[in-house]
């Protein structure tokens, strides 16, 4: 029964850490209504850490496709001639985090119909769960002047078992949504 109360509670846990964590910048002097253009920050997609199981050209072509479609549905386009207003760079950013649950047990006197019983003594529990963070962050420069004007990532908690291919996609494009929805700042 313990052990049920204590996956039960770990579950409930992760589960409510499921949702994204998303943060937002933005340099309040710019005009972002004047930005119209965009195109690619060479590298488009950089890795933290530099490690090859994360790297994939499938993942950045996911990526690549996501921020697209998201800055197109904003009114941004690819710059034709060469010449764009602002560039995009991502970041997919991997983070090996803990998290300590600690429970108690036993002590403690109870008086009840027939009687009172003493539980024993208390007793804690300490546990450790390690899990993986996947953070995307899409940065804005405008090419003028070089400079960051807007920046948003979204964090979420990995699963531990690998997704298919469709569910990394629909992960990726609904992660990015989520960074890009409040472009341009208001």
């Amino acid at each position: 029964m313990i052990r049920r109360t204590l996956l039960l509670s770990t579950a409930l846990l992760l589960t409510a850490c499921q949702s994204y964590d998303v943060n937002r910048d933005y340099d309040r002097t710019r005009d972002f209504g004047a930005y119209r253009s965009w195109s690619w920050k060479e590298p488009a997609l950089q890795y933290s850490p530099d490690d090859p199981r994360i790297k994939s050209d499938l993942t950045e072509q996911r990526i690549r496709d996501a921020v697209s479609q998201q800055l197109d549905q904003r009114g941004l386009r690819p710059a034709t001639n060469g010449k764009a207003d602002l560039n995009v760079q991502s970041w997919l950013i991997v983070d090996e985090r803990q998290q300590q649950t600690s429970y108690n047990y036993g002590g403690g006197y109870w008086n009840g119909y027939w009687g009172g019983y003493w539980a024993g003594p208390p007793y804690t529990e300490t546990r450790t769960y390690s899990y993986k963070v996947a953070t995307i962050q899409v940065d804005m420069y405008d090419t003028k002047d070089g400079k960051l004007v807007w920046r948003g990532s979204a964090e979420q908690i990995m699963n531990s078992a690998p997704p298919s291919p469709a569910e990394r996609e629909a992960a990726i494009r609904e992660t990015v949504t989520k960074v890009i929805e409040q472009y341009p700042p208001r």
